[in-house]
């Protein structure tokens, strides 16, 4: 979480960075696990800061953002294995929020998120080009419902806090179209363009 006024650059930066993996994840596959690794670890880090503490919650996100990125980045294999697990889970909750109702059962996400590291170990290349792409596809439409909530949402307070719901747009049928087309174009591009084997 971070202070409210934060909100619409921070969503900026989630959009440029969702980009970012949506067309080039597999060339950039480090920096993008770096930038993933920022805002997972920067979300649980000021997370556990009292909301008042303005300059606490910053700090704490910026010290746990690094930390998440030096994570990520050093653990590559585990890296591409929690990418195939991410997308796995991802996948698995958006589906069950489109056809079922309420939390999808935990079973259902463990059991998809294992065959989706699985899969993203004996097919690294393409698990990274499409999880990269639908990830950061799904990152580009929390940025844009963060926005879009914040311009249309309360006036902002002196304490009031900014917090990232990564699955905050799967309640709406819209948001899931827009995931399922930007990913896919995303990964269109990075199978055709940026994510071609260089000749040697």
């Amino acid at each position: 979480m971070l202070p409210a006024s934060y909100e619409f650059p921070a969503a900026i930066l989630i959009i440029a960075g969702g980009a970012l993996a949506c067309l080039t994840g597999y060339r950039l596959f480090r920096i993008v696990l770096a930038i993933y690794g920022f805002v997972l670890g920067a979300m649980i880090a000021s997370s556990i800061v009292g909301v008042t503490n303005t300059l606490g919650m910053v700090a704490a996100a910026l010290g746990g953002g690094v930390l998440g990125a030096l994570t990520l980045v050093f653990a590559y294999f585990a890296g591409i294995a929690l990418v195939g697990g991410a997308l796995g889970a991802l996948l698995s909750h958006a589906l069950w929020t489109q056809f079922g109702s309420g939390d999808p059962p935990a079973l259902l996400i463990v059991g998809a998120s294992i065959a989706g590291a699985v899969g993203a170990m004996f097919l690294q290349r393409y698990v990274i080009i499409v999880g990269t792409a639908f990830g950061g596809a799904w990152t580009i439409v929390v940025g844009v419902m963060s926005i879009l909530q914040g311009r249309t949402g309360r006036a902002v307070g002196a304490d009031d806090v900014w917090i990232l719901y990564p699955t905050m747009p799967a309640d709406s049928r819209w948001s899931l179209l827009a995931w399922i087309a930007v990913g896919l174009a995303g990964t269109a591009i990075q199978l055709a363009v940026t994510g071609r084997h260089k000749k040697s």
